[in-house]
């Protein structure tokens, strides 16, 4: 039996089904060039009879000019090119359509990406752009945004903080703010209202988790789902140095007196004093109370096509 190649396979796709896919680029995001890269997004659609349209964020007016793009354009797929920042931007205004995300990591921080399992090639990524299935994805409406990854208040919160403050960069950036993090560690006096159960509590730091790992690699819900119709919430009641090898080494069941997990659909924390609070990643500020639901496959994302299907 003869194969295809790649290219015939995407030809035969894009003549059947002439989809209009509009790529959203972030051209600062991991301090890269993407002139490169969309060259070869142009080379992989050369012979297509569908261009690529191509739409830059500017960093000022994002929200505006990916509005303006998917109401101009009316594309069939529509694919973020950056990391963290630039997914959630592109996936706000798609929240609710029958429009799939397509995610190409491209960014300093590429975490949804890694969670993911997508490729790490730019060709094996375009096949899915072009073939890929798409399939449901959850976020979690935290007070007045959507949280796709990972949202918390206290200790990562502060980090993320002073990281974004200094404009520290790599591994030893990383490694100042978690000293000056833990040097100024305290614990919150936090109250916890979900459909189930309601009760009070200190913690270092309580984790809404619609994923399994931060940026880092660092696991921090190990039983996650991305659509599994729930979010996780972990209360880091005690500072180990084993339960923080655990995330970052071989995951093995944490200490529960330690750190506590459960699912939740809804949610509701309140803190007696302000409390830093960042979502996916974006420092927002210090709160006194995060409202969370689940908003359960709202977004669609693209996947490699599953066994058995055409591609």
């Amino acid at each position: 039996m003869q194969t295809k190649s790649s290219a015939d396979q995407t030809i035969n796709w894009q003549e059947a089904n002439k989809l209009k896919i509009l790529f959203i680029i972030n051209p600062v995001s991991g301090g890269n060039d993407k002139s490169a890269l969309t060259d070869d997004i142009t080379a992989y659609f050369r012979n297509m009879e569908n261009e690529p349209i191509f739409v830059f964020l500017d960093g000022k007016q994002d929200g505006r000019i990916v509005r303006n793009a998917i109401s101009e354009h009316q594309p069939d797929r529509v694919v973020a090119v950056g990391g963290d920042g630039t997914v959630k931007i592109v996936a706000e205004h798609l929240m609710g359509t029958a429009i799939p995300l397509g995610i190409l990591p491209a960014g300093s921080a590429n975490g949804l990406a890694r969670e993911l399992a997508l490729p790490a090639t730019t060709p094996e990524l375009l096949d899915i752009f072009a073939n890929g299935t798409a399939q449901p994805l959850d976020a979690i409406s935290v007070n007045d945004d959507i949280c796709l990854h990972l949202s918390d208040i206290g200790l990562n919160a502060q980090l993320v903080k002073y990281y974004a403050e200094n404009n520290w960069r790599g591994k030893m950036g990383y490694l100042r703010g978690v000293v000056r993090t833990l040097y100024r560690k305290r614990l919150l006096d936090i109250e916890i209202h979900s459909k189930k159960e309601s009760f009070a509590c200190q913690a270092f730091m309580v984790v809404l988790a619609n994923a399994r790992m931060y940026g880092t690699g660092a696991i921090i819900n190990p039983e996650g789902e991305l659509s599994d119709g729930a979010f996780e919430v972990i209360i880091l009641r005690d500072l180990s140095f084993w339960e923080f090898l655990k995330m970052f080494w071989r995951y093995k069941p944490f200490d529960p007196n330690k750190i506590h997990i459960f699912p939740a659909t809804s949610i509701t924390i309140r803190t007696r004093r302000k409390a830093y609070f960042q979502v996916d990643g974006e420092y927002k500020g210090k709160i006194k109370e995060v409202k969370a639901r689940i908003r359960s496959g709202e977004l669609t994302v693209l996947m490699p096509p599953q066994a058995g299907e055409p591609t």
